[in-house]
């Protein structure tokens, strides 16, 4: 569970592993070969063993791809990490991309030549963004072809780490609020309603939803790998490596369960000939596709069933996350008050900072892992979007500096995610105008009122629109969706520029996240997560509205907030914020002194 400051990867990963990359395409006939972030789950973050693209090339941000060729090279990121990558990897081997801005597909209609075959582990690419990279080789002559054996895992060898095999265990359903029966009856109900027989699921936060089990096999979430196939009357067969299966999961599962093991799925898939299968072509990888056509199956393209459900959480979910949100506030509280006062007049590093949090969520007694790597950036390193300390980078926070620490925990009742930028010492005032640009879209974005029907991407510029009004903005997307005890990152819904067509639900949980970066200075992030519910009538109004209300209960820095710049309506918004933080947190800690800071942060404007 503790998180570690030792790299797992350095720029030498590319001149040390792409040589023998390289020996393996050749042994195989390729002129080059795809490299995507995704493992066979397409994971966002990944076990040691599917960190193909960090192996690679260094590089360990959570979105991303490369390209190897047999005499050059390019490793593609998005505007989050475009100064993570710089560190990460050797500029003398890669050449570094823009991940969304033309992408691999550009790259492979000027890089490749005709006559040259490039090869692809069908088992890491979702289906259609496949066949677009096929069509952008198809133009400049180059042909892709899919490998049985990746050559990558070849050249990484021995020295590979071992697939995971955590336990999945029971998740029980005074955190679940409803059993895996009634879940599994929903789902086939909307596969009657595509007429479709049959789903294969292969996202492990669905599998761990629908069955109500839980695992350890990602990292920072506690999810388990394997796949499924739900049948519309409700049973199913579960693939799960046998080392993590225990009788008391058995009994769980129950009849109408048929566990297996991984080496029976394909037998299974060739099972479903005549069969409508509905797959979701974002969640399972190719090879799921030419399976079920090999075996004359009908394939029906869509969502994964499990995903929207999922989303919307069920008020035992809501009333646990309350909970779980209330808990950490309190550590994070205590946290804040050790940085406001035992570790004023000395010099803190991000390390220390990083430890100190985690042991407040220890403190608890409920912390079951943090939801994924603390960030915690000092000055420039703040201006680092996914930034995360290490022996080599760790800074100090020097006086007249800010630092951002992004944070969140795993409790068996909720997910937490939270951002909160302090002062160390007294800040400039561009420091101070900055961060209250950003308080103004995090605040507009927490109280906005919308009708049914509105997707995340509508609400995007409500945040964006103070710092747009300066000429300033942030290179990543406003909100994310956040799981009950799963994943920190869940869609479908999201708070984005990108187009979003999944209408915002009550029960959706979403991140409230607007940021400023300054590159080799500073970064600014506010960080609060929301969930969507049903609002009062607006007096006057003409249409039911929903609106959010506020998860995350920690002080935000007073010091920061140029007060003049707030209108009267967000002046009273932010009061309101911290007497609320002072009412659910106040009596939940037991220090006094920490109590008397809290009622000093959480004093009005």
């Amino acid at each position: 569970m503790r998180q570690t400051f030792d790299e797992s990867t350095d720029p030498s990963f590319g001149p040390k592993h792409v040589p023998l990359i390289r020996q393996a395409m050749k042994a195989q006939g390729l002129d080059g070969f795809l490299v995507p972030h995704e493992d066979e789950h397409q994971n966002e973050y990944l076990p040691a063993a599917n960190d193909r693209l960090g192996w690679a090339t260094g590089f360990t941000g959570s979105a991303g791809a490369a390209v190897i060729l047999a005499d050059k090279a390019a490793v593609f990121v998005d505007g989050r990490y475009t100064l993570q990558v710089r560190d990460q990897v050797d500029a003398d081997v890669f050449e570094i991309r823009d991940l969304v801005e033309g992408g691999v597909s550009a790259y492979l209609e000027t890089a490749t030549t005709r006559g040259q075959t490039i090869g692809y582990d069908p088992r890491l690419h979702a289906p259609d963004a496949l066949e677009r990279l096929k069509a952008a080789a198809a133009k400049a002559g180059a042909t892709l072809k899919p490998v049985n054996s990746n050559p990558l895992d070849e050249a990484w060898g021995e020295a590979r780490p071992p697939q995971p095999t955590a336990p999945v265990v029971p998740h029980p359903l005074e955190f679940s609020g409803e059993d895996s029966g009634a879940k599994r009856a929903r789902v086939g109900e909307v596969l009657s309603a595509r007429n479709a027989d049959a789903t294969v699921l292969t996202a492990p936060s669905s599998i761990a939803w629908l069955f109500n089990v839980r695992g350890g096999d990602v990292i920072r979430s506690p999810l388990p790998l394997g796949q499924a196939i739900l049948n519309r009357d409700g049973t199913a067969r579960l693939f799960l490596d046998p080392v993590k299966v225990s009788p008391e999961l058995r009994a769980w599962l129950g009849n109408e369960v048929q566990l297996e093991t991984p080496d029976e799925l394909p037998g299974a898939l060739t099972a479903l000939k005549g069969k409508r299968v509905l797959v979701d072509p974002s969640q399972s990888s190719a090879w799921y596709f030419a399976a079920l056509h090999r075996a004359g199956a009908e394939v029906v393209r869509g969502d994964d069933p499990c995903a929207l459900p999922r989303a919307c959480k069920n008020d035992v979910e809501i009333d646990g996350t309350r909970e779980a949100h209330a808990r950490d506030g309190v550590a994070v509280t205590r946290f804040l008050h050790w940085l406001a006062t035992d570790a004023q007049g000395r010099t803190v590093d991000e390390v220390e900072v990083v430890t100190r949090l985690e042991g407040f969520r220890q403190d608890t007694g409920a912390l079951k892992d943090l939801s994924f790597d603390t960030i915690a950036g000092a000055a420039s390193n703040g201006a680092i979007v996914h930034y995360r300390p290490t022996t080599r980078l760790n800074k100090q926070a020097e006086q007249g500096s800010l630092l951002l620490v992004d944070s969140g925990a795993q409790y068996l009742d909720g997910t937490t995610d939270i951002t909160r930028t302090v002062a160390v010492g007294q800040p400039s005032q561009e420091m101070a105008e900055r961060f209250t640009l950003v308080l103004k879209g995090h605040l507009a974005l927490a109280a906005i009122r919308f009708p049914a029907g509105t997707t995340g991407s509508a609400l995007d510029a409500l945040a964006r629109a103070p710092l747009w009004l300066q000429g300033l903005d942030y290179d990543h997307g406003t909100g994310h969706g956040v799981g009950s005890y799963l994943g920190v990152h869940e869609g479908p819904q999201r708070i984005s520029k990108l187009p979003n067509f999944v209408a915002l639900q009550p029960g959706m949980i979403v991140s409230n996240e607007p940021g400023y970066y300054k590159e080799g200075a500073y970064g600014i992030r506010i960080e609060n997560l929301q969930f969507v519910t049903e609002a009062a009538m607006v007096p006057g109004g003409e249409r039911p509205m929903l609106g959010f209300e506020t998860l995350t209960l920690a002080p935000m820095d007073r010091r920061l907030i140029v007060v003049e710049m707030l209108t009267a309506a967000e002046r009273a918004q932010m009061d309101a914020y911290h007497a609320r933080v002072l009412k659910v947190i106040g009596p939940r800690l037991e220090q006094a002194d920490v109590r008397a800071w809290l009622e000093g942060a959480c004093a009005p404007l």
